[in-house]
């Protein structure tokens, strides 16, 4: 009787999330669908920002990067932020025509950022834009000139392609945990955020190679993000201040994902405990807001209640999982021979199903952006989304640890994960062509 009460819960349960989660299965559709393209009518002044404490043993691969942009030199600067006056990058930098700022005492990319920003001071006016780039990419050669075409759109904050660092390199550059977390750029952009774009929502934003506009630093007064997560802090503040944001999948940046996976779950940590002080921080301001108008918007709608059907699938099956344990435990103790059914139907059932559904996921997330995981041979690629639903699944620790560091009010520490050192890769291996129409 036990396990058909249990069994008849987590199905109902069950079929109300899949129902209320229908809605965002008809937003990936967007996924394979390409974002409108122009070309600049003018060049525009841009400045690439790079935050590079103690960095100086992978920034000259984006050095080299960048010294082979197509755009016309005059019209972007290099401009890389340190927090040691005695850090060896600064000498890098000066080698390759990069003017270096020195923000002491910084704790956070938002202290570096900010640092930089009021450093400039009034020639903060020179600029049209300013691209955050972390130190360990590398960019496409036509990086710089396809932020020019992006200003064209009329966004405030634009959000590039991101491909992996790690795929220019032989098999050792990378893992099966390099390779999930590859997984993770097609499912924020083009599983989620290509919808929002069209329909005038905050994108889920990523801090590396993210460009935004000098109204927006200017209307913000330089950069006054502290969390761990200043790029998701950007979207919250972006409901409230009313920022508009683009996905532009013709710019590319090749971001470094780690190898092991101690370095990936701690990456991951810090992730969702930026998420949590976030969330402290803004979510009580976007209610105030919602109440004052009386009403949603689509990204204030999909803040509060987006993730509900997973919560509510992820809760009962796990919840199901953990009652179909102590009942099969409980029937082999008294030699019940219903333990088998219990453990097929409450434990096996259950996590084959999440498991199936991400399976799914994930290959739908691979073939959105089959061009990022070309490298990858066919083996490879079945490993991959056969391991992501595991990955995925790792979210579930890693939150409940996340909200213990929130509740302390401690976090999860700003440091370098390990770094793998690679040569950026010749001409001819460019990933797209020039001329996306």
């Amino acid at each position: 009787m036990m396990i058909w009460i249990t069994l008849g819960i987590y199905a109902a349960l069950s079929v109300l999330a899949i129902l209320l989660y229908i809605p965002k299965l008809a937003q990936y559709r967007y996924a394979f669908k390409k974002p409108p393209y122009k070309r600049a009518k003018e060049k525009r002044k841009i400045s690439l920002v790079v935050p590079a404490r103690g960095e100086s043993k992978v920034i000259g691969d984006l050095f080299a990067s960048i010294a082979k942009q197509d755009y016309d030199r005059a019209f972007f600067d290099v401009n890389v932020i340190v927090k040691d006056p005695d850090d060896p990058t600064i000498a890098l930098a000066e080698k390759a025509g990069a003017r270096v700022f020195v923000v002491q005492g910084q704790t956070c990319k938002g202290d570096a950022l900010d640092g930089y920003f009021k450093a400039v001071g009034e020639e903060l006016s020179q600029y049209d834009a300013f691209v955050i780039v972390d130190a360990d990419a590398v960019l496409d050669h036509h990086y710089v000139s396809e932020l020019n075409n992006a200003l064209e759109h009329d966004y405030d904050i634009y959000l590039t392609r991101k491909y992996v660092k790690n795929y220019l390199g032989g098999k050792s550059a990378r893992t099966v945990f390099t390779n999930c977390s590859a997984l993770t750029w097609p499912i924020l952009d083009d599983l989620g955020n290509k919808y929002r774009m069209l329909n005038d929502m905050p994108l889920n934003m990523c801090g590396q190679g993210m460009m935004v506009r000098r109204s927006v630093i200017e209307r913000l007064g330089g950069w006054p993000y502290r969390t761990l997560t200043e790029d998701y802090e950007l979207k919250l503040d972006s409901l409230l201040k009313g920022f508009r944001s683009m996905f532009y999948p013709y710019a590319i940046i090749y971001t470094e994902e780690a190898l092991h996976h101690k370095d990936n779950f701690q990456r991951r940590v810090r992730w969702l405990t930026g998420y949590s002080q976030c969330d402290k921080k803004y979510k009580q301001q976007i209610r105030d807001q919602i109440k004052k108008r009386g009403t949603y918007t689509s990204g204030e709608w999909e803040y509060f209640f987006g993730v509900v059907p997973l919560i509510i699938f992820l809760v009962v099956s796990v919840a199901t999982v953990l009652a179909g344990t102590g009942i099969t435990i409980y029937y082999v103790l008294t030699k019940n021979p219903l333990w088998f059914l219990a453990t097929m139907y409450l434990i096996v059932l259950p996590f084959g199903v999440m498991y199936i559904l991400l399976l799914g996921y994930s290959v739908l997330a691979m073939l959105a952006c089959p061009e990022m995981f070309a490298p990858l041979g066919f083996w490879e690629k079945c490993g991959t989304v056969l391991f992501n639903p595991l990955y995925l699944l790792e979210y579930v620790p890693i939150y409940i640890i996340s909200k213990r560091y929130v509740r302390k009010n401690s976090d999860a520490g700003w440091e370098q994960t390990a770094r793998v050192e690679y040569d950026f890769p010749p001409e001819e291996k460019d990933p797209e062509p020039r001329d996306p129409e």
